[in-house]
């Protein structure tokens, strides 16, 4: 049992600008929500479908086919990577290596995962994600009690194993790693917490080293992020650790989204997976020479989606589908 596939427009998503890869070609490889973990900051919100063993999802042949329309719509001038983003944990999908490698074949593109790592520790994940130029590995915690409350992962998870499946894989992957750190306020944003989870990123040698807020609505109500002086604090631990591989991600990634002949399904194919802030999606909708109240009222009438406001903005978020 779970989540109702999604139909083969959604599967893939975008450009959309990323803060990380350019111009990102989103994959949605995972239904909504199907996670290892139930983060309390996650844009998508609470996972319903909480699971950590690998298996199969979408047909292969369904999800490459999807991809390689989008890429002759939108043209390979368009897309820097080719990103496996989705709903959930991505290397939950057992045929994930089989896709990456037959993207691959279709078109000379570069292709990047987004995983919470908690799958490192098996083999046949790391076989996988050795198909990707580009990974990026989630390391919130180090310490059992902080990692329970702020990524909540599936009861079977041991965080030690995570860390040294993480650490294995860092010491083996021949393309570019970099980690991301999501602090939360009075989670895990003090200097002492902090400098953990430092030591052991610095361990992997990252190209980049990412230290990220919440910056859309998230899964609980009373998750914030830290204080500008908390942050301070963070980038300056960060740095004294690993040195200057260390960014914020703590900025709007800008208003450069890809919305194709059908504004709806571009709507819903890019809130499955990432909120979007109504002030651009209004903008892109008038430059395609329709009415956006009309759009979006009409998104909302058939419950597709919700108008979330979050630290000062109004944001487009995708309502639960029912199975």
């Amino acid at each position: 049992m779970g989540a109702p596939l999604l139909p083969r427009e959604e599967l893939v998503f975008g450009p959309v600008p990323s803060r990380r890869l350019g111009r990102s070609l989103g994959v949605n490889n995972i239904p909504p929500k199907h996670c290892s973990y139930s983060c309390v900051y996650c844009q998508i919100g609470r996972t319903v479908f909480l699971e950590a063993k690998r298996r199969k999802f979408y047909d292969p042949e369904t999800l490459v086919d999807a991809v390689s329309r989008k890429i002759s719509e939108v043209g390979l001038d368009s897309i820097d990577y080719v990103t496996f983003v989705p709903d959930g944990e991505p290397t939950l999908d057992v045929n994930l290596g089989i896709e990456a490698r037959k993207i691959k074949e279709y078109a000379p593109v570069k292709l990047a995962v987004i995983t919470n790592g908690s799958l490192l520790w098996i083999d046949s994940v790391q076989m996988d994600l050795n198909e990707f130029d580009w990974v990026s590995v989630k390391v919130d915690a180090v310490e059992e009690k902080t990692y329970r409350r702020i990524d909540r992962p599936h009861p079977s998870l041991s965080l030690e194993q995570v860390l040294s499946g993480i650490k294995e894989f860092a010491g083996k992957f021949p393309g570019q790693l970099v980690t991301e750190t999501m602090l939360v306020e009075g989670l895990n944003d003090n200097v002492e917490t902090l400098s953990d989870i430092a030591d052991f990123i610095a361990g992997l040698n990252p190209s980049k080293a990412y230290i990220a807020v919440p910056t859309r609505p998230p899964a609980e109500k009373w998750v914030r992020p830290p204080s500008p002086h908390a942050m301070l604090v963070a980038y300056q631990v960060f740095r004294e650790r690993i040195g200057d591989k260390v960014e914020f991600l703590a900025s709007f990634e800008g208003g450069d989204f890809y919305f194709g002949d059908n504004v709806e399904s571009s709507i819903l194919s890019i809130t499955n997976v990432h909120p979007l802030r109504l002030d651009v999606a209004e903008r892109i909708i008038r430059e395609k020479g329709l009415e956006p109240s009309v759009i979006i009222g009409r998104l909302e009438h058939e419950n597709k989606i919700q108008l979330v406001d979050y630290e000062g903005h109004v944001f487009i978020v995708r309502r639960p589908r029912k199975s």
